[in-house]
C-alpha cells in the first residue's frame, strides 16, 4: 500500500493480545491502515505474544502495559478491565491518543477526562460491538433526549461468570427460556457485567450519561448471537436499531465486529475521507 508523505505516519501500540487486540495487530502488521504502523504489543502472556509476533511482517517489541504510550503516539487498550488503569493513564499523561475498548472501566476512571484536557491527550472510544451512536450524539447537541434504553440479549454462556451474577446468586446453567438477569443502569451494568457490555457504557457517554441510560440484559439460550436493541427518545427523533453480532470463536463474550470497529476507528485517524459523524 503506497503512503502519502505528506500525512505523518502514527505509531501504534497494542494493549492485549486476545481476539480483539491480535485482529487489529494484523490488520496494521498487513498494511491494511494506511500511515498507522505498528509500535509495540502488550500481552499477560509475553512468551505466546512473541510466538505471534515470529508470524508477522515487521515483528515489535513486548512491553510492559505502562510502556507502550513510550513507544506509540496512539494506544489501544484491548485488555482485560482489571488492568485498564496500567494502560490507560500512561497513555493520558503522555499526551497520546487513546482508545479504550474496556469502556466499562473508563467510567470508573473518568477523571483522565480532564486530565486529557490538561495534556493534550485524546480518548476515543470506538464503537464497538453497538450501532447507532452517530445518531445518539447527534441527538444529543440537541439536549432533548428524553429516553435511552439498551436491551441486550446474550446466549447464557457468554454472561457465565460475570461479578453481578457470582455476587447475588443468578444461574444461567440449563436455560431453557429467556432469564432476565439484571435491570438498572449503565453505570452499574457495566460494573457488574465488565466483560459483556462495554456497549452500554459508551452508548451512555454518547447521549446521556451512565446514570440515566437503561440496560437490560438477558440471558437467552434461544439466540446464538449477541444481540443489542438501543430505544432512544429523543425532540429530534424517535429511533430503535438492533444489532446481532456473531461471537468470536476464541471469546464467545466478544463479538467479531468490536475487532473490526477498532480498526475502522483508526482507520479514520489518517483517512482523507470520513463518513458518518
Amino acid at each position: 500500500m503506497s503512503t502519502n508523505t505528506r500525512v505523518k505516519t502514527l505509531t501504534v501500540g497494542i494493549g492485549g493480545l486476545g481476539a480483539i487486540g491480535l485482529a487489529v495487530a494484523r490488520a496494521i502488521d498487513a498494511g491494511r491502515l494506511e500511515n498507522l504502523t505498528l509500535a509495540a504489543v502488550s500481552a499477560r502472556d509475553v512468551d505466546k505474544a512473541r510466538r505471534n509476533m515470529e508470524t508477522f511482517h515487521t515483528p515489535v517489541p513486548v512491553v510492559p502495559l505502562g510502556e507502550l504510550a513510550d513507544h506509540a503516539e496512539v494506544v489501544v487498550e484491548c485488555a482485560p478491565a482489571a488492568v485498564f488503569d496500567e494502560v490507560a493513564r500512561p497513555a493520558v499523561e503522555r499526551g497520546r491518543i487513546f482508545l479504550p475498548i474496556s469502556v466499562g472501566a473508563l467510567l470508573r476512571h473518568m477523571d483522565l477526562v480532564d486530565r486529557a484536557r490538561e495534556t493534550g491527550a485524546q480518548i476515543i472510544v470506538p464503537t464497538g460491538a453497538l450501532i447507532g451512536l452517530d445518531a445518539v450524539r447527534a441527538a444529543a447537541e440537541g439536549g432533548g433526549i428524553e429516553e435511552v434504553r439498551l436491551v441486550t440479549r446474550k446466549p447464557p454462556g457468554g454472561l457465565a461468570g460475570a461479578p453481578y451474577l457470582l455476587e447475588n446468586g443468578i444461574g444461567v446453567d440449563g436455560l431453557t427460556e429467556a432469564k432476565k438477569v439484571f435491570e438498572g443502569s449503565a453505570r452499574d451494568g457495566a460494573a457488574g457485567f465488565p466483560a459483556n457490555v462495554n456497549v452500554a457504557a459508551a452508548l451512555s457517554l454518547a447521549g446521556i450519561g451512565p446514570d440515566a441510560t437503561r440496560l437490560e440484559i438477558w440471558a437467552d439460550p434461544a439466540v446464538t448471537r449477541n444481540t443489542h436493541t438501543i430505544t432512544v427518545e429523543a425532540d429530534a427523533a424517535r429511533f430503535t436499531m438492533t444489532i446481532e453480532n456473531v461471537p468470536t470463536e476464541e471469546n464467545p463474550k466478544t463479538g467479531k465486529i468490536t475487532a473490526l470497529s477498532v480498526i475502522a476507528a483508526l482507520r479514520r485517524l489518517r483517512a482523507p475521507l470520513v463518513a458518518g459523524t
